[in-house]
């Protein structure tokens, strides 16, 4: 495969300028991705942040560009201000030996005054969030009739971030005929899905890693009664030192004593289990998978429908009667190139689920002894917390309105807000826990779509 940028049939003044700034070989994801984008077909790239995605897609909506056509011909969706604003640059700088492009930014956060005289001067290339986007083509401020390409940057961040209702509003916007190109670090099923329904026979770019059980690292260790395997769960995590971490258990007192136990011994955990009421449930899981709490301790059943993408490792407190439920288990940890380790807990009764297990993967388990932690090692405490805001859906709250009225005037960073979480009557952001107190005092002297709501963190 030519790695050369001069190889590709790019407008003369891309690759004269790709020179000037001494980019001359692509990146895996340019390589691969480049030629097909320039045939003006769809795209899935995958691939992890400075792999060089913005350089491909950017000279791609640069090269499909009619500049003398002073109409939106591009669109960037990007899930916060600051990543629309870095793509911007790029785009500008990758643009620099054409004259006459216009580059808009139009995100939350931010008043709409100066966004609606920017407008009205029209542009050549849009770069935003989905809910700001949305906004300016609700009130017509905003015309996509003449779109070539559509860029989602970062869209498993965006679906993380609750957007997938005004991605899909902004798309009804664009023509059946653009070109569609989806970057993203992940593919979730949820990618997978809006890519089925939005793409037209995309090829798919990959250079991520791929998950596979190498990337599992599975320990097996020897116990000999209920308390040594607590004290076990205990060792592991302070020798292991997860940022996040499951804890699988056959029972739900199990669940319950676990969590206890572990609390007291000042680990940041929860429990779920079958007792739960739906909405606890909801906020449970919406708390581990945000990043506030490191550690669960879950029934299998309970934990149905649990998608975290980077869990650092799982803890089975006993092994599953069913060697299949055992492999689902560990296949939770791994993900997305990103290795993991896989603990269980064993007693001499376990005998026959080894065979069993041994048969059903075709391979041979052996115990080794339990790690001693240093004494100086301390549980590991999250750095994000949960708000709860008591707006949801049904008070037409969206992620786009909690973002900004986040990130607005004296606000805090757009990369200090994690997971948006939208449920009916309410919602739940993460945000760093350095920057709790400032966040709360912006929601609580703020308004949300023009009204006060009651805001909390949820601890």
């Amino acid at each position: 495969m030519n790695t050369l940028f001069s190889s590709l049939p790019l407008r003369a003044e891309l690759l004269q300028n790709l020179s000037s700034l001494e980019y001359n070989t692509m990146t895996p994801i340019q390589a691969q991705s480049l030629p097909v984008m320039l045939e003006g077909k769809d795209v899935i790239g995958q691939g992890k942040t400075g792999s060089g995605k913005t350089a491909a897609f950017g000279l791609t909506l640069l090269h499909n560009l009619n500049v003398e056509r002073f109409r939106v011909q591009a669109l960037v969706l990007c899930p916060t201000r600051e990543l629309a604003d870095q793509v911007a640059k790029e785009i500008r700088k990758l643009a620099r030996t054409i004259h006459n492009i216009k580059v808009l930014t139009l995100c939350g956060g931010v008043p709409f005054g100066p966004q609606i005289g920017s407008l009205e001067h029209g542009a050549h290339i849009i770069v935003g969030t989905p809910g700001r986007i949305h906004d300016h083509l609700e009130k017509g401020r905003l015309d996509l009739s003449e779109l070539n390409t559509l860029v989602l940057d970062e869209a498993d961040r965006m679906l993380e971030m609750g957007f997938q209702a005004a991605i899909d509003a902004v798309l009804e916007h664009t023509p059946a005929s653009r070109q569609t190109l989806l970057f993203s670090a992940t593919y979730p099923k949820e990618i997978e899905k809006i890519a089925q329904k939005i793409m037209r026979a995309p090829t798919k770019v990959e250079v991520a890693e791929q998950h596979d059980a190498s990337a599992i690292r599975e320990i097996f260790y020897q116990v000999d009664s209920h308390q040594a395997r607590l004290n076990a769960v205990k060792d592991l995590l302070l020798e292991f030192q997860p940022k996040s971490c499951v804890i699988f258990c056959n029972t739900k007192a199990e669940t319950v004593d676990i969590a206890d136990a572990l609390h007291d011994d000042g680990f940041s955990v929860i429990e779920i289990n079958g007792d739960l009421e739906q909405r606890d449930r909801d906020q449970t899981l919406v708390r581990f998978a945000n990043k506030s709490v490191s550690i669960l301790v879950a029934t299998d059943v309970a934990a149905r429908g649990l998608d975290i993408d980077e869990l650092d490792m799982v803890i089975n407190y006993q092994l599953s009667h069913d060697p299949e439920v055992h492999v689902h288990r560990i296949g939770r940890t791994g993900r997305a190139g990103s290795s993991g380790v896989a603990c269980s807990l064993i007693t001499d009764k376990d005998a026959h689920k080894i065979i069993a297990l041994e048969d059903y993967t075709n391979r041979q388990y052996d115990t080794v002894a339990l790690p001693t932690p240093a004494a100086s090692k301390q549980p590991v405490m999250p750095t994000m917390a949960t708000l709860r805001i008591d707006g949801g859906k049904k008070q037409k709250v969206r992620p786009g309105d909690i973002l900004g009225a986040l990130t607005g005037e004296n606000g805090i960073q757009g990369s200090q807000v994690g997971k948006i979480h939208m449920f009916d009557f309410c919602a739940y952001v993460a945000v760093e826990k350095s920057v709790v107190k400032a966040a709360l005092r912006k929601m609580e002297k703020g308004k949300i779509k023009g009204r006060s709501f009651r805001v909390w963190q949820v601890r």
